[in-house]
């Protein structure tokens, strides 16, 4: 049996099952899941009743199992898609169906043909829009769609991409008709997004359904995402030297993109470095990553991000994500780039009038795959012949919403949503946008309406059926040919008369091309490399994620330290006798001084009651309003650091981090006037959740350099905060007292050692020894400053020797000895300078590192040719 009749077959045997639903519950509990009465049968269930025991296997319950598996699959991997509103967090779960698509052999060929061809035609519109300009000459295309587009970029005419690939890799929309035909609703040419969430649905829906996945035959995708690798990667040897290896990148705009999880996962599956604007300079009209271990050249960039941001320089003047520059790189040859810039104008509904006559004048043949009817309204002649008929049409923008030449009468236009369907609008509505088009007529295209095609899905229990159009993407193979990758995505309306937009809450399936041939085996991760590879394999630190391991080091010191001092303040203030009078200026001073609380604040033994509401209030403050940096504005920076790092970090790594922050504010007693003791059940918590991410941090991290910049952050705001208690708590005269005793051992987190070693005695020495000297206390200096060096040897040597930064530190021990700390008269003298010394060098050494791997004001290195 063919393709598509099963795949109807299909469709309809769901749909039966979704009126029997109720009634069959207990035949889906029996031993044959598929038993249904004689009379409910269809006709011939041979591969239809084979497909559906594999898929209904186990019964209603069953589906009901794999819907929380999908669930938790999506939850563990992290997999999400930022929408940004005024009105909550910007990251939601990424809305996966249990049941895929299927589409037969033979309709994908029809599918596959056009895609391809349609892939090829564009690529030859940009190339002559570029070029000769034979279009707009023969009026094949009116200029108003091309130069007159906002993102049209005439510094590019003339420039050609190695190769001649404008177009790597193009997105196609399409719907299929009521029989059967297939029809394009939109194309995206720009940076078209979805292959990631494509791939992580595969992952996921196969195998929820393992025989069925087998038994169907379904063509898999690694092929294809292989496949633009080595075009790009033989696109971007054109732009190396004689000697060089071509070196790619995946460009994104950032964590802030609702897309970003899609760019961080195609990094990590195609194995290159994720890079921001910020990552990359311009010398010499040559594109250079800047990276811990220096500048490196980069060849080709594979970019999922707009081109309006690309280019600060020649480009939105605004824009800080591009590279200022990489227009001019582009335009020496040095830089290949999938999709190539100005290449957006093709996605204007508008260009898909203009395409059937095109297609006969470059290929000589007519379209395989059509667009639904079209009509520019800027052409007098199609407006008036699609007037009559506007309630069966749809308006949409011919530019982009937001770039300022559409047209702003409408109120969906205003609301971001590009297309209007007119026979679901009121009379007076409906007038209201024929003015409008009257009034601008350039800024409307009509396109018909083609109600979207019906698919099952699962949904709270039972099987119903949703609108649902289907993504399919055409790739280049580097030698003049476009090859469609065998699925997409299927995305579906949640409800009846909605969208089918993932941004304005659409959901998505996994679509199954089933194959009448062999099935494609190949694998993105083949079975033996060499050496060679492996090495290659080991990608450069840019210096965003240097500096942004280096902070987050810093913030989760930051936290921890911070976290200590409250709970020490909050066990000092909850003593039946309350605190010793140095103690008490001893931890405010401490708590001014680290940002706990405003710098003017009274001390916890002038006006306790002050001191305590300032310090609450700045726990919660995370914008440090009141000029107080405390716990809330330190975790959240932690949270955007672990967001800037997002693909580095596993999803149980992850998802700790982002939870920081907001399980700690839910926690805190309400209201402002909750005195410290009260905290303590928050900050237990919060600790808590501080080891497991340390946990993380030191033993499920790969000891690149990004993990020893991490490590050097945390021991440098170690350094500092321990040493700034030592100063403090001496200077204060704080230790003449039990209280300060314990005060002190607390926020070092060595009382219980303390005591094993020495019971109650109140003994100065001792506290040095054990604090200051014992290089086995990961919280003594001497350990700190034993590791701080350890760890800077291991970094890369930048500009300069390493030993200028390791200068900075004593070269052996913290640079005193136990018995000149000690000494009864000039010992408090001795251990303020030692304090100070490594307050100083802490600071020092932070800026030294600054400057050396992340501010790249040095010239590149000479390349083999010059």
């Amino acid at each position: 049996m063919s393709g598509p009749h099963i795949a109807s077959r299909f469709l309809s045997i769901c749909c039966l099952f979704a009126g029997l639903s109720r009634i069959a519950q207990p035949l889906m509990s029996s031993s044959d899941p598929l038993r249904l009465p004689p009379s409910s049968r269809p006709g011939d269930t041979g591969d239809e009743l084979a497909l559906l025991r594999s898929l209904f296997a186990g019964g209603h319950g069953s589906w009901e199992r794999k819907q929380e598996l999908l669930a938790r699959q999506i939850r563990d991997d992290g997999i999400t898609y930022n929408v940004h509103s005024e009105a909550g967090s910007p990251a939601r779960p990424w809305s996966l169906e249990l049941l895929p698509r299927l589409i037969g052999a033979d309709e994908w060929r029809q599918v596959q043909q056009g895609a391809a061809q349609r892939a090829r035609l564009l690529n030859d519109i940009v190339a002559d829009v570029y070029g000769e300009q034979v279009l707009l000459k023969e009026a094949l295309l009116p200029s108003a769609l091309v130069q007159g587009h906002p993102v049209y970029l005439r510094g590019l005419h003339g420039v050609r991409p190695p190769g001649g690939i404008f177009l790597h890799v193009l997105a196609f929309d399409m719907v299929r008709g009521p029989h059967g035909e297939w029809w394009v609703v939109s194309q995206r040419t720009e940076a078209p997004s979805g292959m990631g969430y494509v791939m992580q649905n595969r992952m996921i829906v196969s195998r929820l359904f393992p025989e069925a996945y087998r038994q169907l035959n379904v063509q898999h995708l690694a092929s294809g995402f292989h496949r633009l690798l080595n075009t790009l990667h033989t696109a971007a040897e054109a732009c190396c030297d004689a000697g060089e290896t071509p070196r790619l990148a995946l460009l994104t705009s950032g964590p802030f993109n609702e897309t970003y999880f899609e760019h961080a996962y195609l990094a990590r599956y195609l194995g290159l470095p994720l890079v921001e604007g910020s990552d990359l300079t311009v010398r010499g009209e040559r594109l250079y990553l800047k990276t811990v271990q220096g500048l490196q050249p980069i060849h080709g960039l594979l970019r999922r991000m707009d081109d309006g941001f690309c280019d600060p320089l020649e480009l939105r003047a605004d824009s800080t994500l591009g590279v200022p520059g990489l227009i001019q790189a582009i335009r020496a040859g040095h830089v290949a780039m999938a999709n190539a810039l100005g290449t957006a104008f093709l996605e204007s509904p508008a260009i898909h009038g203009f395409l059937p006559a095109i297609a006969e004048r470059l290929l000589g043949v007519p379209l395989s795959l059509p667009s639904l009817p079209t009509w520019w309204c800027g052409e007098e002649a199609a407006w008036r012949h699609a007037e009559p008929t506007l309630r069966d049409q749809v308006i949409r923008s011919t530019y982009p919403v937001g770039s300022g030449f559409e047209h702003t009468q409408g109120a969906h236009w205003r609301h971001g949503l590009d297309a209007v369907v007119c026979r679901h609008l009121p009379i007076a509505e409906l007038q209201a946008w024929h003015q409008d088009i009257e009034g601008g007529r350039g800024a409307y295209t009509l396109q018909a309406h083609m109600p979207y095609v019906k698919v099952p899905v699962w949904t709270q229990g039972e099987l119903a059926m949703r609108g649902a159009s289907l993504r399919v993407y055409a790739l280049a193979d580097g030698r003049g040919g476009w090859e469609v990758l065998p699925g997409g995505m299927t995305r579906i309306a949640t409800r009846e008369a909605g969208p089918v937009s993932m941004q304005w809450g659409g959901s998505s399936l996994d679509t199954w091309v089933m194959t009448d041939g062999p099935v494609d085996a190949f694998s993105m991760l083949p079975q033996a490399v060499d050496v060679d590879e492996l090495a290659q394999r080991q990608r450069p630190v840019s210096s965003r994620t240097g500096e942004s391991m280096f902070w987050m080091g810093r913030y989760a010191e930051r936290v921890e330290t911070q976290l200590r001092l409250v709970q020490c303040m909050a066990s000092v203030m909850d003593h039946d006798q309350g605190g010793e009078a140095a103690v008490l200026d001893a931890l405010s001073e401490v708590a001014r001084s680290q940002g706990q609380v405003p710098a003017n604040t009274p001390s916890l033994r002038q006006a306790p009651r002050i001191f305590e509401r300032a310090l609450v209030q700045a726990l919660r403050d995370e914008l440090a309003l009141h000029g107080a940096h405390s716990l809330a504005f330190h975790l959240q920076a932690l949270e955007r650091s672990a967001h800037a790092l997002r693909e580095r970090l596993s999803p149980d790594h992850w998802r700790m981090l982002c939870a920081l922050r907001s399980d700690f504010l839910a926690s805190l007693p309400a209201g402002h006037e909750a005195s410290l003791p009260s905290l303590q059940p928050a900050l237990a918590c919060l600790g808590w959740q501080l080891a497991a991410v340390t946990g993380a941090q030191l033993d499920r991290m790969v000891r690149d350099v990004g993990w020893r910049l991490l490590s050097v952050g945390r021991l440098l705001e170690r350094l500092h905060a321990h040493a700034q208690w030592l100063m403090t708590f001496w200077q204060g005269r704080a230790l003449r007292t039990p209280q300060g005793f314990d005060a002190l051992l607390e926020l070092f987190d060595s009382a219980i050692t303390y005591r094993a070693r020495y019971q109650r005695r109140l003994e100065l020495p001792a506290v040095l020894a054990l604090l200051v000297m014992d290089e086995n206390n990961p919280r003594a200096l001497a350990c700190v400053l034993r590791r701080l060096r350890q760890e800077l040897r291991k970094l890369p040597v930048g500009p300069g020797p390493l030993e200028e930064v390791l200068d900075l530190l004593p070269q052996n021990g913290v640079g005193a000895t136990l018995e000149a700390l000690s000494h009864p008269h000039a010992g408090e003298a001795a251990v303020q300078d030692l304090a100070k010394r490594l307050m100083d060098a802490s600071l020092r050494i932070a800026g030294e590192l600054e400057r050396r791997y992340f501010v790249h004001t040095e010239a590149p290195a000479p390349t083999l040719s010059s």
